[in-house]
């Protein structure tokens, strides 16, 4: 435990958290005796694959998770006493700009009159666009967001962020659950560097709409009061149970091919409290299921909007995901958006160690 020296071990925890989620669904091929030339290749990329096909039976148990968040959150809004807050600020000029981003990336991405060029370019401008706008909406509805009170943590999440997803494209390779459109790329450093501002973006994006979302009295209250959880894993069982679960994915990438949002999040929990001595989730222990709760609907929304634009933009991804690939919204099946509950999570999880690593 490295408790006397937090931003080291936050910076250990990121780092080996990488190397190990990385290395997993290698192990997992290695030891079933398969090749792995293929999922060794740089940058990595994923194309569409066969799926197993639709099925009514895994439909309705891979609802049953999402059925039970629903009644949690039900619960939680039901439970939340929210203080009122009146605090009210103009919008600031970035916000106005941010706006404007949007707007412009939107028409760009959207119209075919555009040059493709122009077209495949418009996911980060977009996104830019997005989080100014949502720390704009942070600052005016509660007087600070992550841009004004907090500059260094949010610029750190953008070269983090990008780490953060490249890290989510190595593990597509084996369950193949998305795979790229419209791109145009002279090699694969030309293809990576065009990925990485993207991707960039990610943490970002999710960080600063759950700081606006918190400026919402019963959302800042989403979480308080609930059942005390009291969970005492041990750090080492929790890391070695996300590992046999990411190697899990790469031998059986259909079955366990959920896993893929779920398995990082004990893995990042055992080093937090391996190294740092505590996890985010510690407050459940007291009632407090904010940092659970929050940062996972931040997701879903930033979700959303990810879906949205990227529906009819020329450079887009594309679902393949065994046995749920019906009534999609937009071009996720409706089920995968269950995937960015947790996904919130590991976002949230690597904000805390991004903001602790890079503490003065």
């Amino acid at each position: 435990m490295l408790t006397r020296h937090p931003r080291i071990a936050a910076a250990a925890a990121l780092l080996l958290g990488f190397l190990l989620i990385w290395a997993a669904p290698l192990a997992g091929l290695a030891a079933a005796g398969r090749p792995l030339a293929a999922y060794l290749a740089f940058p990595p990329r994923t194309a569409q694959v066969e799926q197993a096909p639709f099925s009514w039976g895994a439909l309705f148990l891979l609802s049953l998770p999402l059925a039970f968040a629903a009644v949690l959150y039900g619960i939680a809004l039901y439970r939340a006493r929210p203080r009122p807050s009146r605090i009210r600020k103009s919008c600031p000029w970035w916000g106005w700009l941010g706006l404007a981003l949007i707007a412009a990336g939107w028409a760009l991405a959207w119209s075919e009159a555009v040059a493709p060029e122009w077209r495949r370019h418009t996911f980060t401008p977009l996104w830019l666009g997005y989080v100014l706008t949502m720390n704009a909406l942070a600052y005016r509805r509660g007087g600070e967001a992550l841009l004004t009170h907090r500059t260094g943590l949010l610029l750190a999440l953008f070269p983090a962020s990008a780490f953060f997803w490249w890290l989510f494209e190595h593990l597509n390779r084996f369950a193949g659950n998305w795979y790229y459109t419209g791109i145009v790329a002279a090699g694969d450093w030309d293809y990576f560097l065009q990925a990485t501002l993207p991707f960039s973006s990610v943490l970002p994006a999710v960080a600063s709409t759950w700081e606006w979302l918190k400026t919402f009295p019963r959302f800042a209250a989403l979480g308080e009061g609930m059942p005390k959880l009291q969970v005492s894993v041990p750090a080492m069982v929790s890391i070695l149970v996300g590992l046999f679960a990411l190697a899990g994915i790469g031998v059986w990438p259909q079955a366990l091919f959920g896993l893929l949002w779920l398995a990082p999040l004990p893995v990042l929990l055992g080093l937090q409290k391996l190294l740092l001595g505590e996890t985010l989730l510690a407050p459940l222990a007291q009632g407090d299921w904010r940092p659970l709760l929050q940062p996972a609907a931040a997701a879903l929304v930033c979700g959303f909007f990810w879906e949205l634009w990227n529906w009819g933009s020329l450079a887009q991804w594309h679902y393949a995901v065994p046995y749920v690939q019906r009534f999609h919204l937009f071009e996720m099946p409706l089920l995968g958006y269950a995937g960015y509950l947790p996904f919130g999570v590991e976002c949230a999880l690597a904000v805390d160690l991004v903001n602790r690593a890079a503490r003065a």
